[in-house]
């Protein structure tokens, strides 16, 4: 049976959009900072793995979710590809 990305971790790392404008690290220990254009950490908070499903809380309160499939992640309606980066 395959793993979940929860089991396996590859969660972990840099995400991109496509053409590069949010840019969202998963770091290990259930913290994120999301950066937009060129604006660095625009948003920073905790997050949880449950099988391939994510949820995000930032330090402001507010939630979000998103699903990995195929190893792309579907956030609030972006698209990102991780980036094979070592953190």
């Amino acid at each position: 049976m395959e793993k979940t990305i929860e089991e396996t971790e590859e969660y972990i790392g840099m995400w991109v959009t496509r053409d590069g404008y949010v840019r969202h690290v998963l770091l290990s220990g259930g913290r994120y900072d999301e950066a937009r254009g060129s604006r660095q950490s625009a948003y920073q908070g905790s997050y949880w793995v449950t099988g391939n499903h994510i949820d995000y809380k930032d330090d402001t309160g507010f939630t979000a979710d998103g699903d990995f499939r195929d190893g792309i992640l579907y956030h609030g309606g972006m698209i990102l590809y991780k980036e094979n980066l070592v953190y």
